[in-house]
């Protein structure tokens, strides 16, 4: 009998959380994405509202559910609702950004309590688009938080990118699950 899991993806605006659900999703991810109508419509023209969701079937049969969070502090009320019952986060952290060490301060203090260092991977994004800090920063920066979670440079856009991230998760809470 296969088994169902739920992995939640999170991160600032504009990170690549819907996209990275969307590049591995087996089918068309269900999306709440509305007009940007705050400070957001400066950066992208539109925003996730509520969540994103798609979903995986390993080749064992288990399936795993993906659901996006939305970056806006605002809607901070629903990263709880989406973190209820996930086995893991996949932490999206935009390296282009003016201070991604922050953004990833910011989302552990979040989600701290809800997911144990061992259910956390962090893909660094846009890595190639920044002069920010090496991946050697960021792990140092979890480290510091007693947090030994995988760091990954990823492109959400590319589905072996967010395979090897998920595999990476996977692994990380209990080496007998499937890869991706």
């Amino acid at each position: 009998m296969s088994a169902q899991y739920k992995i939640v993806f999170s991160g600032p605006v504009g990170a690549g959380k819907t996209t990275a659900i969307a590049a591995i999703s087996d089918r068309p991810p269900v999306s709440t994405e509305e007009k940007a109508t705050d400070e957001t419509g400066k950066m992208k023209e539109t925003t996730t509202v509520a969540m994103d969701y798609g979903s995986i079937r390993l080749p064992d049969g288990n399936l795993i559910n993906l659901y996006g969070t939305p970056g806006q502090s605002r809607f901070n009320f629903m990263w709880n609702i989406l973190s209820d019952g996930a086995i893991g986060l996949v932490l999206v952290v935009d390296h282009s950004a003016d201070n991604p060490l922050g953004d990833l301060e910011r989302y552990l203090d979040a989600f701290q309590g809800s997911f144990s260092q061992h259910n956390i991977v962090v893909a660094i994004n846009k890595f190639d688009y920044g002069s920010g800090p090496s991946l050697e920063r960021y792990h140092q920066a979890l480290l510091e938080r007693d947090v030994n979670s995988p760091v990954l440079e990823v492109d959400a856009r590319d589905k072996r990118d967010i395979a090897t991230l998920l595999q990476a998760l996977l692994f990380n809470i209990d080496p007998s699950l499937q890869s991706v």
